[in-house]
């Protein structure tokens, strides 16, 4: 079965959260796009539009999880709407920085490969 592909995919609005920590009233839910785990070791794919920014919380939250070490942490700039477009693959390193290593489909399937056979191996 294939995976849906969908331009009008309802996205989880956490709204309703808004104020739930009342010594943290900014703190809201988030979603991740892309998830893959092998071996207790994690890959995460976070898509965003061609000039769509991170928010503050979840570029907090995807440069805390590329610090753990079983953590890989991507921000892929594309849509998957009627076929999937890649325009940058960027990684976060453990110290927060972000390093493009790909720019189109076939590139982050090489390197997603890659990071299959290192969590299958390590």
């Amino acid at each position: 079965m294939r995976a849906m592909r969908s331009a009008s995919a309802a996205h989880v609005d956490f709204g309703d959260f808004e104020g739930m920590i009342e010594s943290n009233p900014k703190l809201l839910p988030s979603d991740i796009d892309m998830i893959i785990e092998r071996r207790g070791k994690f890959f995460v794919g976070e898509w965003k539009r061609q000039g769509e920014n991170l928010s503050q919380g979840q570029e907090i939250l995807l440069k805390t999880l590329a610090k753990q070490q079983q953590f890989t942490v991507c921000v892929i700039i594309g849509n998957t709407d009627t076929e999937t477009v890649i325009s940058s693959v960027l990684c976060i390193s453990k110290s927060g920085e972000y390093r493009k290593i790909g720019a189109s489909l076939d590139d982050l399937k090489v390197f997603i490969n890659q990071w299959y056979e290192w969590a299958n191996n390590g």
